[in-house]
């Protein structure tokens, strides 16, 4: 698209503006990758928890069980 020659942009606004819309676009990718960590922390947390119930330990205790499940 063709610009028109009746709109001039100034170098520095267009720097400014650039400038400040990486920093937001920063910002959001740090809040992300926050995020991502927490999910991958659960799922982590929940695998385990998967893992332990499907291979209890050997002569693990019903109550053992309940500690890993949170149920009695």
């Amino acid at each position: 698209m063709p610009r028109s020659t009746d709109r001039r942009t100034d170098p520095a606004a267009v720097t400014a503006s650039l400038a400040a819309e990486a920093a937001l676009l920063e910002g959001r990718m740090s809040v992300l990758r926050e995020a991502i960590d927490s999910v991958d922390a659960r799922i982590d947390a929940v695998s385990e928890t998967l893992r332990r119930l499907r291979h209890p330990v050997a002569g693990a205790t019903d109550d053992d069980v309940c500690s890993v499940t949170g149920r009695p």
